[in-house]
């Protein structure tokens, strides 16, 4: 390794032109775009056409199952959020020439954005992983009966998990995961541990309720959204409940022991889910109001605004939320909130947002429709 004497003189050094080239070309151009606008968002139009599922990265890439020019056929295409063009399309070997549209789909990325896992109706029933900095399909793992509601990957990369519908069938199935660093698949091919449908009383879930009709107007449909805590202690996932006046289920699991820490009744669908930073705190989304919940409590507080879908900032109190109606207008909303004084700012119209997500740094955020728009969050200074 190479060492450094310093140096007590106090005299002015050339520095690497190289790096003062590359430091310089990011101020010049973060500069250029700043002077051009007035506002912080920025809306890029990444792709034409209409698609079914839109995942971004932190890295600000988009995963879109993407309509192809030929009437009729569908594949899984990466875009480069910035330059707005496509980069790269997974396909897998065993992957058919015509793929028709409709197919279910759902993709998870690692925390730095290297590895992506994908599921999708026109692959076999097993979920993929490629990884995208040696664009090379590593291979499957995880063989699936129900096909999954959602993916999630810590954020620390040392867990993943895959959640599924399916009423009884439905599962809830947890892997370790090896250091992206690694070589070969980080997976094993069946997961260290998986949970079923709930039974009855002892169970791990152990539903009860006090309505003795409830049963015949709600029922246990799946396993819905899914997400680590940053600390990666515990595991948050959505439990499903089918009827016309059904309520969410929200279960906070601890993943040292995999024991449930506590189960919280949602109002309506939970539709979005993220941990607070110092994972104290839990925003979540339903019925089209948000709402926050205390780690180790059981009753949510109401919030102040209504959002659909929510994504907390990797190391400071904030969240960027979206809201698909807007009080006095037909339009929707992105706007950022303090979640310690609870003031929301920065709002920006927008429709159909379909992702939400922060940048690995924090330094920017992403949301994303499925048509292809994408508004870029980028303050001044955050």
């Amino acid at each position: 390794m190479e060492t450094w004497e310093k140096s007590t003189a106090k005299h002015i050094v050339p520095a690497s032109s190289q790096e003062l080239a590359v430091r310089s070309a990011a101020i010049v151009t973060r500069g250029l775009r700043d002077l051009a606008r007035e506002s912080n968002w920025l809306i890029k139009k990444v792709f034409n056409g209409r698609s079914s599922h839109v995942v971004i990265s932190p890295g600000g890439q988009l995963c879109a199952v993407s309509p192809l020019g030929r009437k009729g056929e569908e594949r899984i295409v990466l875009y480069d959020v910035e330059l707005c063009v496509p980069t790269l399309r997974l396909a897998i070997p065993s992957e058919p020439a015509v793929i028709p549209p409709g197919l279910p789909a759902v993709f998870a990325w690692s925390p730095t954005a290297r590895h992506l896992v994908a599921a999708w109706g026109g692959w076999g029933p097993e979920l993929q992983i490629f990884d995208l900095q040696g664009k090379a399909l590593l291979g499957g793992f995880g063989e699936f009966t129900n096909f999954p509601s959602s993916l999630s990957w810590s954020g620390r990369g040392n867990y993943f998990v895959a959640a599924s519908r399916g009423g009884q069938k439905a599962q809830l199935r947890l892997w370790h995961a090896a250091p992206e660093g690694s070589a070969g698949i980080p997976f094993s091919a069946d997961p260290e541990f998986e949970f079923g449908a709930p039974g009855p009383s002892g169970d791990w879930l152990a539903l009860e309720s006090d309505d003795a009709d409830s049963d015949d107007e709600c029922v246990f449909s799946g396993f819905g959204r899914t997400d680590f805590s940053p600390n990666e202690t515990r595991l948050a996932s959505v439990v499903e409940i089918e009827g016309e006046w059904a309520d969410d289920l929200i279960v906070v699991l601890e993943l040292l022991t995999l024991r449930r820490q506590n189960i919280v009744q949602a109002q309506g669908h939970v539709t979005g889910l993220a941990w607070t930073f110092d994972s104290s705190q839990l925003i979540y989304c339903s019925a089209g109001q948000a709402y926050r919940l205390v780690a180790t409590g059981t009753e949510p507080e109401s919030l102040p605004f209504g959002a659909e879908l929510c994504a907390c900032h990797p190391y400071l109190p904030l969240c960027l939320c979206f809201s698909s109606w807007l009080k006095n207008s037909a339009k929707g909303r992105l706007f950022l909130v303090d979640l310690r004084r609870l003031d929301v700012f920065d709002e920006y119209a927008a429709e159909g947002v379909v992702d939400l997500r922060w940048s690995l740094d924090g330094s920017k955020a992403y949301a994303v429709t499925a048509d292809g728009l994408a508004y870029l969050y980028e303050p001044p200074l955050l």
